[in-house]
């Protein structure tokens, strides 16, 4: 396995770089703060994961976004798109003003599209949904998890913040992401938020790629895997 990531956090960028050093991995692994705008279509990718980033991306952006990740992958390879989706077709704010709240504390710019707008715009970019599965219960009780960790170590958070913020700011931002953790954890139980896997494939062309005549891809296109004895 040859992997290769990208960031944009230099706290991120230092310490994967970290563990990869640590674990011997230098030869095999390598991690880069780039925008991934200014990845080389030269060399595609035979997978790309994304995780927790088009609900940063933004509805304009969708086109060029899909259009990148078809361009970096080879025909034929997989891509796995993991993010927040909004549960409203029609884009309604979120419940209890935590929308707002998320705004303007935590993640601003941020916009969040119903699934259905994301893979159609993924669909437009030439790349086949193989597979999308819905995981709204299970980031409530991950959120939730979260939370309660937080929770049960606040000395230690605000000696960490207090370390790192500026003078009278280590409070203010751990009260916020209390707030934020917990109303998160909330919105997704309601059904205000959800989150999404979604699967898709470069179609190859090669009608004979792939487990079975017409995949054009290594998807097995059936859920047998899921379900086989390790």
């Amino acid at each position: 396995m040859d992997a290769t990531g990208i960031t944009l956090s230099k706290n991120q960028h230092a310490h994967v770089n970290r563990e990869i050093e640590r674990r011997g991995l230098q030869h095999r692994v390598r991690m880069h703060l780039r925008d991934y705008r200014d990845l080389s279509v030269d060399e595609p990718f035979d997978k790309i994961a994304s995780v927790g980033m088009f609900e940063h991306v933004g509805r304009v952006n969708m086109p060029a976004y899909f259009s990148k990740i078809y361009s970096l992958l080879k025909p034929g390879g997989l891509v796995l798109n993991h993010g927040i989706t909004g549960s409203a077709p029609d884009h309604e704010e979120l419940g209890a003003g935590m929308g707002e709240f998320i705004e303007k504390y935590i993640f601003p710019g941020g916009e969040l599209l119903h699934v259905s707008h994301v893979l159609h715009e993924m669909a437009t970019s030439g790349l086949e949904m193989v597979d999308t599965e819905n995981l709204r219960p299970h980031y409530a009780k991950t959120l939730w998890a979260w939370s309660d960790a937080l929770e049960s170590r606040l000395d230690e958070a605000s000696g960490v913040l207090n370390s790192t913020s500026r003078a009278g700011e280590a409070e203010r931002i751990l009260r916020a992401y209390r707030l934020y953790l917990a109303g998160s954890a909330m919105s997704f139980e309601h059904n205000w938020i959800s989150l999404h896997q979604m699967l898709a494939a470069r179609p190859s062309g090669n009608l004979q790629q792939g487990p079975i005549k017409g995949a054009q891809s290594a998807f097995p296109f059936n859920r047998g895997y899921m379900y086989s004895k390790a």
